[in-house]
């Protein structure tokens, strides 16, 4: 008979000693000492020690144990007993005491895992992927996702508390192209037409204010179709809110007050209000991107005006064609060696610039550097003044066009901070960015694109540059930024028809797209649209920062690999022709082509030999291409192998040495290697380029 849990394996303590418990989890550990097996029991909670022993148990339950491997899943009952003091295990919680176990049941048995649970984290992430739920029992993970509820639950109290209202919005809708690639559903009963995963809830938030629901919020499942990366999945969890009648500060306040509740609850860190604030134009000038990292300092100095009468020709030059000269100031950085300045201007030109000029101050206030024999001492005082350079300081200097010197020093800012130590990641450093451009220019398409959606709001005074200055209105958006990454971005919402209509037009849409596209939309304005605005943040993000993971695979409980797939799921997958030809799909050309991806045929053979410059015959290519797909399919039969069952290998055993009986002769000489080659080159063969 299965009894009932008492315990869990991680709350045992000496305080239970006496009472009997009932445990069930996992085997972590077994240690068979003959007579008395000792087995460490693990459950979400913890590890705890079962001794079995042979006088205390049936024949028949000791029999069991001494059957009993490592992921075995059973239950225990026993006496909670303390441990001898010389046996105490002072690295477990429950390491005083132990459960001398009366009774056991096993609930399932396990094969030999393909690796020890608990030290996932050191494996290839392709085999952590396959076998997730292994990985999943591991404490790091759970703890990740005991975090990730943490901050969820953190959202839901603090936004329910201010009236808003939670609402699932559908995962099957339009597709509206603009940005991201779609994820597309087709339509059984509606044959040629797709549904649209969503890449956020946007349009339906909206239509919810003009609903009246006033203030609303989701943790919304996202898709986009784009290439991965460590803080990017195809589907992600985002948390979604709006607001009817409010302008930016209503909003920002309300972030402000979200991020400290979160910050308190899932970390314990008491985040300082108001929120530090920043213009997207401050955020470039001194940082160089829009989501500056403000853990450390060291802002970008603009010494272009100075440069344009220097004699320094490279930067005057770099001034006179419209480009800057900027400089950061590395606090104590004149201790670094000349093998780090030397990387500094590798990296420098790595990010797209022609070098890097830098002078060092010694600890007497000597200027280090070759730069001054180009300026005058009066220059050089003005550059120190200008940078704030003190004894002891590295100054270094951009001279490019100028997003491009923006870029190239913010980025090198970047690799200082990690070089100095200064990107602690238990360090937490909020920034608001505001005044966004409300377009960018888009070179390839000759247009210009909104630079968050087309339903962001200009700032009033700006709307009059639609027809005349585009490029200088602004944005009444808002992004929030931690420790050098955006964990989410929002605005206050277009609710005047014509205005929405206006800014359709300026991306570039025809009429015919727009009511196409979001005629819907535009229908709903004709009926009462509030002013409203919101924000949406990345829930996988700000656990990956909390937890100090390097991937948002390490908190999202089955995420797909670097390739878009899912190892464990075998996705994606090929389906049945049945399936397809039910949804009016017709895809035999692009199987079969998939097909002929899968072996090796004669025109892959041909394209080798030619890029080797190899002649072959008709019989040799039909030969090596038999025997290519001879190996390809015996790895292929090596691979589907089942060996969960066998025991790894510790050594390898029953080795000799064995001696050569030939007798082993003297090596040819260089010449007499070299003798039938075409050309030779300092005793090497001459091979002529034949790729470029």
């Amino acid at each position: 008979m299965k009894l009932k849990r008492t315990h869990f394996c991680g709350s045992i303590r000496p305080e239970h000693v006496g009472q009997t418990s009932v445990l069930k989890g996992w085997v972590q550990r077994r240690r068979d000492l003959g007579g008395v097996i000792f087995l460490d029991l693990r459950d979400k909670t913890g590890i705890c020690q079962v001794v079995f022993d042979a006088a205390n148990l049936s024949e028949a339950d000791f029999q069991k144990a001494e059957s009993i491997r490592n992921e075995f899943v059973i239950e225990v009952s026993g006496l909670v007993e303390n441990r001898s003091e010389d046996t105490i295990n002072w690295l477990l919680p429950t390491g005083a005491v132990d459960i001398r176990a009366n009774k056991l049941t096993i609930y399932s048995q396990a094969k030999n895992p393909p690796f020890k649970v608990g030290e996932s984290l050191n494996i290839k992430e392709e085999l952590r992927m396959e076998y997730r739920y292994l990985d999943l029992r591991t404490p790091e993970m759970l703890s990740n996702l005991m975090m990730r509820q943490t901050v969820t639950k953190a959202v839901r109290e603090q936004l329910v508390d201010l009236g808003c209202l939670e609402v699932e919005t559908p995962l099957l809708t339009k597709s509206t192209p603009e940005g991201a690639r779609d994820f597309l559903v087709p339509s059984r009963m509606s044959k040629g037409s797709f549904y649209a995963l969503p890449q956020s809830p946007q349009i339906y938030k909206q239509l919810l204010m003009v609903g009246g629901i006033d203030r609303y919020f989701q943790i919304a499942k996202c898709f986009r179709d784009e290439d991965l990366r460590a803080d990017r999945q195809l589907e992600f969890t985002q948390v979604d809110m709006e607001f009817s009648f409010v302008d930016e500060e209503d909003v920002i306040e309300i972030l402000e007050k979200l991020f400290q509740n979160i910050m308190r609850d899932a970390v314990g860190y008491e985040l300082k209000l108001p929120l530090k604030r920043m213009t997207y134009h401050e955020a470039m000038e001194c940082y160089g991107f829009d989501k500056p990292d403000l853990r450390f300092g060291m802002p970008m100095v603009d010494l272009t005006e100075m440069m344009r009468v220097s004699d320094f020709s490279v930067f005057r030059k770099v001034v006179d064609q419209g480009g800057v000269v900027k400089a950061l100031n590395v606090k104590g950085g004149q201790s670094f060696t000349r093998t780090q300045i030397e990387y500094l201007t590798q990296k420098a030109v790595d990010f797209g610039g022609s070098g890097m000029a830098w002078i060092s101050i010694d600890e007497h206030n000597v200027i280090q550097s070759i730069l001054t024999k180009y300026f005058t001492e009066a220059q050089m005082a003005e550059i120190l003044r200008q940078t704030d350079a003190k004894a002891g300081d590295l100054i270094i200097f951009c001279a490019e066009p100028h997003k491009q010197a923006s870029v190239i020093l913010g980025s090198l800012r970047l690799e200082i901070g990690d070089m100095l130590g200064l990107r602690k990641k238990d360090d937490y450093a909020f920034v608001i960015i505001t005044e966004f451009p409300q377009f960018e220019y888009d070179s390839e398409a000759k247009r210009y694109v909104a630079m968050h959606h087309p339903f962001t709001h200009p700032v009033d005074e700006d709307i009059e540059l639609f027809d005349t200055a585009p490029e200088k209105m602004r944005a009444k958006a808002y992004d929030v930024v931690l420790n050098g990454i955006e964990l989410g971005s929002g605005s206050i919402r277009i609710h005047d028809h014509k205005l929405q209509a206006k800014m359709f037009q300026m991306l570039g849409f025809t009429d015919e797209q727009i009511e196409s596209r979001f005629g819907f939309m535009l229908k709903a304005f004709d009926y009462g649209v509030p002013p409203h605005g919101g924000f949406a943040f990345g829930l996988d993000r700000l656990v990956m920062m909390l937890v100090g993971a390097s991937s948002i695979r390490e908190v999202i409980a089955f995420p797909k690999m670097r390739d878009g797939s899912c190892a464990m799921m075998d996705a994606p997958s090929k389906v049945d022709q049945v399936q397809l030809e039910e949804l009016s799909l017709f895809l035999t050309s692009a199987m079969e082509f998939e097909k002929r991806k899968e072996t090796l045929d004669l025109s892959v053979i041909e394209y080798v030999s030619e890029l080797a410059k190899i002649e072959l015959s008709p019989f040799e290519k039909e030969i090596y291409a038999k025997d290519l797909n001879d190996v390809i399919a015996f790895a292929d039969a090596i691979a589907n192998i089942d060996v969960s069952t066998y025991e790894p290998l510790n050594y390898v055993g029953g080795g000799e040495n064995v001696l050569r009986e030939d007798e082993v002769k003297h090596s040819l000489s260089p010449q007499n290697v070299l003798q039938n080659a075409p050309s030779q080159y300092e005793n090497c063969f001459f091979v002529p380029k034949t790729v470029e």
